[in-house]
């Protein structure tokens, strides 16, 4: 929710004409109010760019009022969709149920889902990383389709306090062995251009999902950078 119309349209117009380089696959997050602005303005640029939702509903129609869902994220054409990420989760009261429920409305509609997990600072300092992320895994568990996976430390996000590289590539690690190969595992806490590299280098990180660097367009420009140059 944090970014204007402004920034969006800013976003787009800090890049030059040739937009992403070739070896990368880019993807943002709007607000809702604003994908479709996203979209004609990806179109503008011929940007290789995937556009996705911070969200969808449960549901496919009905009266759900001030909820959003896959079929109309897909149906502007979107293509990506954010599930169970920490802050839906805290504020939304999200369920291995329902979370499950999103995936499969965006599997119907032909979304790639970016599943987040992680653990807040409570759960790790009291031992239960491992419990928390084998209970939020079992909604992907045996899960054949494309999605993508996201770590995301919820105690990172924001704060400024990163997790050691060895302790991103230790839960990198253990993730891999509860995906069909192939999945990619990005990592999410307090990406910036300082630090994007040497996530980046980590064996097991596949890429960023970045949080508050994104809206500063300077910002978001040197760790795409970081990651053409891997």
């Amino acid at each position: 929710m944090a970014q204007s119309l402004q920034g969006v349209r800013d976003f787009f117009s800090s890049w030059n004409e040739t937009g992403f380089a070739s070896n990368l696959e880019v993807g943002i997050f709007p607000s809702a109010l604003h994908l479709e602005q996203a979209l004609q303005l990806k179109a503008q640029k011929n940007f290789k760019l995937s556009i996705g939702a911070q969200d969808c509903s449960t549901e496919n129609a009905g009266a759900f009022t001030g909820e959003i869902s896959a079929k109309q994220i897909a149906e502007i054409g979107c293509t990506t969709v954010l599930v169970g990420h920490s802050e839906r989760r805290q504020r939304g009261g999200e369920t291995n149920q329902s979370l499950r429920q999103k995936l499969d409305r965006a599997f119907e509609f032909s979304l790639t889902p970016l599943f987040c997990v992680g653990e807040t600072a409570e759960q790790r300092d009291s031992g239960k990383l491992i419990e928390v992320l084998d209970a939020q895994m079992k909604v992907v568990e045996g899960e054949k389709r494309s999605f993508i996976l996201a770590y995301e430390p919820v105690w990172a996000i924001g704060t400024g306090r990163v997790p050691t590289m060895a302790e991103i590539g230790e839960v990198h690690g253990y993730l891999k062995t509860k995906v069909q190969s192939g999945v990619g595992i990005l990592y999410g806490g307090s990406v910036k251009p300082e630090n994007a590299a040497s996530i980046l280098s980590v064996e097991g990180v596949s890429g960023l999902l970045v949080g508050g660097a994104s809206l500063k367009a300077l910002d978001f420009k040197k760790i795409v950078e970081s990651a053409a140059n891997r």
